[in-house]
């Protein structure tokens, strides 16, 4: 007779393991010290062989008797249930070690070594918030385009249309990778160029009118933080580089007395020269006091081991009155000095272009040389930070164009 609910709960442990007997060549084993396992007792080849359906309770009678079930289907179709059991087994394992998270971290950890930090970070953080949910325990080879476009859509759908355009490219860049080390065939994320609308191109908030800026550089000495924010802060508008590049500078990249600092340009990986102007040169000789026998010439607030965080300069402005929104952010200087430089100090396009180390259209296309107009952009960065400075100080800034003109009249 079948066994009953009933009877497998109150299967008591005994001296010896022993079995109770259900239909269909299933049985409950009960060992003594209390354990429960479902088996099924079965020929295939002319051998007796036993195939384990579960422990109890986490599996109960009627889920055991399924099991059953489809195993002696698998029977009735010339399959040994227990080595397509083992077969399962392999592959769902080799499926886990495939699967699109498992790929996408050896990519990670593959790029960790040619990417800054802060990149290798949100990138992963991007991946563990809006993919791996959702793709991340699928194996990678079976992954379509559909289901990657659904990641992004939902993304998009929030509103972070960059957001979903940038996963999209880190999705593909995962499947590349798959791809080399031969776990994928192909990459479904390439198909989906376009899929998504591109994103509305927005300006960093810049302020451009000169009076505006002399109250900003005024503002700047009210602000009560730590002195390497301040410095940043002071030295932002007077180099205009990236902010991630200010905030990662090391002073090995710098050479004080000869006023110039030289990094690699974050974006093409090439050599940029920014010529120092003698203000620029005191700040960071006074700040070389506090931090200059770290790496990082701003060094975070929780370890210097890390630059400075890269909110640090907005949050600064914010605490200042100023909205990053609306008003000035860290990257709006740029602006703010090619506007200006341009207009108010009338400096040529392609020098301004040069220093804010952008590929500048010549005879042979487009091209970037860290040493081009260097004289010209040594002469510009003394001339910003001088008129920076008086235009602090309240002082009447005449373009110099108007001053020579009107000395010729």
């Amino acid at each position: 007779m079948p066994i009953t609910d009933i009877a497998v709960r109150n299967a008591a442990p005994r001296e010896k393991t022993y079995r109770l007997a259900d239909s269909g060549g299933m049985y409950l084993e009960v060992s003594p010290s209390g354990g429960k396992y479902w088996r099924l007792k079965y020929r295939f080849g002319g051998k007796e062989k036993r195939l384990a359906l579960g422990v109890y309770p986490a599996v109960g009678l009627a889920a055991a008797r399924k099991k059953r079930d489809i195993a002696r289907e698998q029977l009735a179709a010339g399959i040994d249930p227990g080595e397509k059991k083992k077969i399962d087994r392999r592959i769902a394992r080799l499926n886990a070690d495939n699967s699109f998270e498992v790929v996408a971290r050896e990519w990670l950890e593959e790029r960790k070594t040619v990417v800054q930090i802060d990149q290798h970070e949100k990138t992963l953080a991007r991946l563990e918030n809006d993919v791996f949910p959702w793709l991340g325990k699928r194996p990678i080879i079976e992954i379509d385009a559909p289901e990657i476009l659904a990641v992004l859509k939902r993304i998009d759908s929030r509103g972070a249309r960059y957001s979903a355009h940038r996963v999209r490219s880190e999705i593909s860049r995962v499947f590349r990778y798959a791809i080399k080390e031969g776990k994928a065939k192909g990459d479904p994320a390439r198909d989906l160029v376009g899929a998504i609308p591109p994103p509305v191109e927005t300006h960093f908030a810049a302020i451009t009118e000169p009076l505006k800026v002399a109250e900003m550089l005024r503002a700047f000495d009210g602000f009560s933080g730590t002195f390497p924010v301040l410095c940043a802060l002071k030295l932002a508008p007077m180099l205009f580089v990236r902010p991630g590049e200010l905030r990662q500078a090391e002073w090995t990249q710098f050479d004080l007395d000869k006023g110039e600092w030289r990094y690699l340009v974050t974006k093409t990986k090439t050599e940029h020269l920014v010529p120092l102007a003698t203000q620029v040169v005191a700040i960071l000789r006074e700040l070389y006091a506090l931090t200059g026998q770290g790496r990082y010439v701003f060094p975070g607030a929780r370890s210097a081991l890390r630059p400075m965080s890269e909110a640090a300069i907005n949050a600064a402005l914010r605490r200042l009155g100023y909205d990053t929104r609306t008003e000035i952010t860290g990257h709006g200087f740029r602006a703010m000095a090619r506007t200006i430089l341009h207009e108010e100090l009338e400096q040529k396009p392609e020098v301004i272009e040069h220093q804010l180390a952008h590929a500048v259209p010549d005879n042979l296309g487009s091209a970037y040389n860290r040493t081009k107009f260097i004289k010209e952009r040594r002469s510009m960065m003394q001339q910003w930070a001088d008129y920076l400075e008086r235009l602090k100080a309240g002082a009447q800034v005449i373009p110099i164009g108007a001053a020579a003109g009107a000395g010729k009249g």
